[in-house]
């Protein structure tokens, strides 16, 4: 079942693609699964998404310094679950996916590497 966002970004900013950060010990699991679903899901009701203009200062905020990252870059016209953008107070919208992620959806898994200074650097596929 196909939900469409309950809140939609303006046209400026409908993103073609939404980014998501984890480990590659908890991707592989979710590869074994058939589905992922963040410990945010049970704890928050959400998975957290940005876009690629937001995943840098989200990493910078909640994973600084920690190596051994990844991005899946995901579809969001290929989610099964509710995607709604919400207002993160101070920081602007943030897509949030409430419920499991289908795999299907996943187009891409990249490297998230850091800077000589421990600073996230998005990887040039995502760069505009």
């Amino acid at each position: 079942m196909t939900n469409s966002p309950s809140v939609a970004p303006s046209v400026q900013e409908s993103p073609q693609l939404l980014v998501h950060i984890l480990d590659a010990e908890t991707w592989a699991a979710a590869q074994a699964a058939g589905s992922y679903a963040a410990a945010s899901l049970e704890t928050e009701g959400f998975i957290h998404l940005s876009q690629p203009k937001q995943v840098v200062w989200a990493a910078n905020q909640f994973y600084k310094g920690q190596t051994g990252l990844m991005l899946l870059c995901i579809d969001p016209t290929k989610l099964s679950a509710e995607l709604r953008y919400d207002e993160v107070p101070g920081h602007g919208t943030f897509p949030h996916l409430y419920g499991a992620m289908n795999l299907e959806a996943v187009t891409q898994v990249l490297p998230f590497g850091l800077d000589g200074d421990g600073g996230f650097v998005l990887p040039k596929e995502l760069q505009r």
